[in-house]
């Protein structure tokens, strides 16, 4: 660790440094942002962190993010609650959400099948969407995994299990660039997407 700083700041650099994208420099910014902040401001901050990882839990409908035991999104009486959209992350919901075009309601899988790094269907909510679409009143589901090997592989793989059922499978258009993911596409595309969505054979 860099010399010259107290064991404290050494250990916020090192923590700081271990967030996705931040390098060395950054850390050392971050962590002397912090140090010049108004106590109030910091501890704003590690409170936050601390609510992120105490109060956050999986809807135990969609298994997206609430804070209760069902989100806002499976809560709120105006969304259609006969299609489904399916999506790997709960990021991506709100990405989806951000087009204003989704009146649907979620499911969020957890990730994608893939098995060379060891993630298996029973990895996934996979089960828990079939039993969403077994206990009725579900009239479409719409694939919104990511527009890759693994992404199409799963939902080739749900829509397998949900061929016995008579519920309308669908996918996003293609205005997504294969290959990509949800997370980057601009709102526009996405609405042309979700608008121009596709059977799923």
């Amino acid at each position: 660790m860099t010399t010259g700083y107290t064991e404290t700041v050494n250990k916020l650099i090192e923590e700081f440094g271990k967030l996705p994208g931040i390098g060395p420099k950054t850390a050392e910014r971050l962590a002397f942002y912090i140090l010049k902040s108004k106590p109030a401001e910091a501890m704003a901050l590690a409170q936050a962190i601390s609510d992120v990882k105490t109060k956050i839990k999986q809807c135990k409908t969609c298994y997206n993010f609430a804070e209760t035991d069902t989100c806002p999104i499976c809560s709120d009486p105006n969304r259609d609650k006969t299609r489904i959209c399916v999506v790997e992350q709960p990021k991506d919901v709100i990405v989806l959400e951000k087009t204003g075009q989704c009146k649907w309601v979620y499911h969020v899988l957890g990730g994608h099948i893939a098995p060379l790094d060891g993630i298996e269907p029973q990895h996934l909510t996979i089960t828990q969407l079939v039993e969403r679409v077994k206990a009725g009143g579900i009239q479409e589901i719409i694939m919104a995994t990511n527009p890759n090997i693994l992404g199409d592989g799963t939902s080739l793989y749900i829509s397998s299990l949900l061929k016995p059922t008579s519920v309308k499978i669908t996918r996003l258009a293609r205005g997504l660039a294969t290959g990509s993911t949800l997370e980057y596409a601009n709102p526009k595309m996405l609405s042309d997407a979700i608008t121009s969505r596709q059977p799923l054979e």
